[in-house]
C-alpha cells in the first residue's frame, strides 16, 4: 500500500490516519506540537509521528485535516515543494469560528464565488487537490454504518489520476463515490458542511449523512 500523511493531530486527522491504518496503508500523522507526539502515538496505533515537514514528505498521498483558518498557514510549514505532484485530499471547511451560527447556520470566511479548496490549489499550484471528507462528521468517516446504505461522498478537484485515486480510497472506507467535476465545485461542496451541521446545532442530531439518490 502507498504511504500517506495525514497533516493535523486534531480529532479529523486521527480519525482518518486510523482508518488508513486500518486499510493498510503505512501513515504518518504529523504535528508541529512536540508536547502532542506521545499522545498521537497512544491515539493512531500503527502510525509514525512527525512534524507537518516530515510528514510531507512520507507521504505519497497528504491529508489536510486542519481547521480551514489554519489551512494555507499548514501547507507553508508543510513545505509547498513537498507536495508538488501529490494528491492532496483536503478535508477542510471554511468555518468562521470568531462569529456564532445563526439558528444554526454557520459562517464562512470564503464566499459562493470562491472557495477554500481553490485558494489552497492556487497556494500549492503542483499538487493535486482532491476535496473530500468535508460533508460529514468524523464519526461517520471511515466504514460508516447506516444498515447496509452506502453514503454518497462528494468530491472534486483538477486532476483525474488523483480522484480516480481518491474514489478508491473512499470505496475502502465504505463510501459511494460522486464526481462533481473540477475545483470550482468545492464552492458547493463546502457548503454542505454548513447544511450537515444545522440538525446538530438545532436538534442535537449529528448522526447523518448525505445521499444521492439517481434514477
Amino acid at each position: 500500500m502507498k504511504k500517506v500523511g495525514v497533516i493535523g493531530s486534531g480529532i479529523v486527522g486521527q480519525v482518518l490516519a486510523n482508518g488508513f491504518v486500518k486499510h493498510g496503508y503505512r501513515v504518518m500523522i504529523g504535528t508541529n506540537d512536540a508536547a502532542k507526539h506521545q499522545l498521537l502515538k497512544e491515539k493512531v496505533s500503527g502510525a509514525e509521528v512527525g512534524s507537518f515537514e516530515q510528514t510531507a514528505q512520507h507521504g505519497d498521498i497528504v491529508v489536510l485535516a486542519v481547521k480551514g483558518h489554519a489551512a494555507k498557514e499548514a501547507l507553508q510549514k508543510a513545505g509547498i515543494t513537498n507536495l508538488s505532484g501529490k494528491i492532496v485530499i483536503d478535508a477542510t471547511n471554511p468555518i468562521d469560528e470568531k462569529t456564532a451560527p445563526d439558528n444554526g447556520v454557520l459562517h464562512f470566511f470564503t464566499d459562493l464565488n470562491q472557495s477554500l479548496m481553490e485558494q489552497l490549489q492556487t497556494a500549492a499550484p503542483m499538487a493535486h487537490f482532491v476535496k473530500s471528507f468535508s460533508c460529514v462528521g468524523n464519526v461517520f468517516m471511515v466504514n460508516p454504518d447506516f444498515g447496509g446504505v452506502k453514503p454518497t461522498m462528494f468530491i472534486c478537484g483538477n486532476n483525474e489520476d488523483a480522484k480516480a485515486e481518491v474514489t478508491q480510497i473512499l470505496d475502502r472506507f465504505g463510501w459511494e463515490t460522486e464526481d462533481m467535476g473540477k475545483a470550482e465545485a468545492a464552492r458547493a461542496i463546502e457548503p454542505l458542511c454548513i447544511l450537515w451541521c444545522i440538525p446538530g446545532f438545532i436538534r442535537n442530531q449529528w448522526m447523518h449523512a448525505f445521499k444521492l439518490l439517481k434514477k
